[in-house]
């Protein structure tokens, strides 16, 4: 049975955060950035919210569309910083197109290079405005460091370390921003899912039993890193480029991508951190991948209590496709999300679950996403179903931030933040290494991929670097050390 419906209308940024730029390609042809007529900035004569955008991909400008169409607004734009000057003009000309009464970030504010961040922040006011680090997670710690130096509030999007000490200055960082009654908002958007809310309170209220096991998957094709650089680029920019390939930049594919499925799992365990694991990890025998990464990972938790969880990611074109997470009580179970982050939560009358597999395209005509859904399970066999959502994830965690901003009331998410990456690189560590690691271990731990992040320029030699034929050395099982 498969049925097409349009699960919630949203205007445009509605979807993943991912696809904005792709989504404004279309738009962006003719737009004469120097012919805008753009008010400059004023005093504080309105209740207007101001963004600073640091890191301008499709994540960030997706983010900041999400903060122009929350009810909690208005917001406006300010300033814009990228490491790569045609990125961020990318983004202001595709934000220019759909809201440009809300952008006023003039050519001088829209700073390019390793230390823009720090003009863009400086743009913002204290206490009130926001500043959105949305760029590579390796600087994620760093930028964090002076947004809250600087006392503004904070979005920042995931992931949030490379590494347990990148982790340990992200936990320090939101520390400082309680004593300054600083707001941090972290991009794990599915913890604002008001359907995940509530299977959570029926979790609470006994409806499952004892959590014993939670199940994770994220199966979908992704590509690879090719070997051949542009012999006009750096060697440090292409690594950048291809965050997702190279450890030191994002954590890796893994670590970068996987860390919602992480989050959730620890969220179901009541936020309690898992005290071990141990997995294993690999690459097709086909691959022709020059990246650090892996297309292959599982890694079994291991909670205080004896319960388990099992993330299980593949990466690998034409396999079989999953996108969902499953909780198991002594009782019964139940979904908990669904395919690109669907608040597609059901409670089973048993163990057995056949999900309702939801499946997400893109309709350009209409502007929204378009979700097909395959009933793969008699509807008698869920004893509960979430309604429809009237707002996605993305969105309900920015009407969230602004509200907490405008009401004051208190909303650093930090640390939990921090700690659930944390989880992902201790999966990591243990799949790399092949080895079970456990939590004290990655407290502990002083392992950095790039101890020179904080003083980095485009001059500044690569962390890594890749063999005469292109390839980046991938961690070896029983060699590779990371803890």
């Amino acid at each position: 049975m498969k049925r097409e419906t349009r699960l919630w209308q949203q205007p445009a940024g509605a979807g993943s955060r991912r696809d904005f730029l792709k989504r404004c390609g279309t738009l962006t042809a003719g737009v004469a950035v120097a012919g805008m007529a753009i008010p400059r900035v004023h005093a504080a004569e309105d209740n207007t919210i101001r963004l600073a955008l640091i890191g301008c991909g499709g994540r960030g400008s997706g983010a900041v569309i999400n903060a122009f169409e929350s009810p909690n607004g208005p917001c406006k734009l300010v300033a814009m910083a990228d490491i790569f000057g045609e990125r961020m003009e990318a983004s202001y000309k595709a934000l220019a197109q759909l809201h440009p009464d809300k952008l006023d970030v003039p050519p001088d504010r829209r700073f390019v290079g390793f230390d823009a961040y720090k003009k863009a922040i400086d743009c913002l006011r204290p206490g009130v405005d926001i500043a959105m680090l949305t760029t590579y997670p390796a600087f994620r710690p760093v930028h964090l460091d002076y947004a809250v130096s600087k006392g503004v509030n904070v979005f920042m999007e995931k992931s949030f370390a490379v590494d347990p000490v990148g982790v340990r200055r992200v936990v320090k960082a939101g520390e400082e921003a309680t004593k300054k009654n600083l707001k941090i908002a972290a991009g794990l958007m599915c913890r604002h899912s008001v359907n995940r809310q509530e299977l959570i309170k029926r979790i609470h209220d006994d409806e499952l039993g004892p959590v014993q096991l939670i199940r994770a998957y994220r199966m979908e094709p992704c590509g690879g890193m090719s070997p051949k650089r542009p012999a006009d680029m750096k060697e440090l920019l292409w690594q950048i480029r291809n965050r997702t390939h190279i450890l030191w930049v994002s954590g890796g594919l893994w670590a970068e991508m996987d860390i919602h499925q992480i989050d959730e799992i620890c969220w179901l365990k009541d936020d309690h951190y898992p005290v071990s694991a141990h997995g294993v990890c690999g690459r097709t025998a086909v691959s022709k991948d020059a990246g650090q990464g892996f297309d292959s990972f599982t890694v079994e938790y291991t909670f205080d209590d004896g319960a388990k969880a099992y993330d299980v990611v593949r990466y690998i074109p034409n396999c079989y496709t999953e996108f969902a997470t499953f909780v198991h009580g002594t009782k019964r179970a139940a979904q908990f999300s669904g395919a690109v982050h669907a608040g597609a939560c059901h409670i089973y009358r048993d163990q057995r679950c056949a999900p309702v597999k939801i499946s997400a395209r893109y309709d350009r005509a209409s502007g929204q996403y378009v979700y097909t859904e395959e009933a793969r399970t008699n509807r008698e066999d869920i004893l509960w179903r979430a309604p429809k959502e009237n707002y996605t994830c993305w969105q309900a965690e920015w009407n969230v931030l602004l509200d907490s901003i405008r009401k004051d009331r208190p909303q650093n998410e930090a640390q939990r933040a921090a700690y659930s990456n944390l989880t992902g690189l201790m999966g990591r560590a243990a799949m790399h290494m092949g080895q079970v690691i456990t939590w004290d271990q990655m407290l502990q731990s002083n392992f950095e991929l790039c101890p020179n992040i904080d003083t980095m320029t485009e001059d500044s030699p690569p962390p890594v670097m890749p063999d005469a034929d292109g390839y980046y050395p991938a961690p070896v099982p029983g060699k590779w050390v990371e803890v």
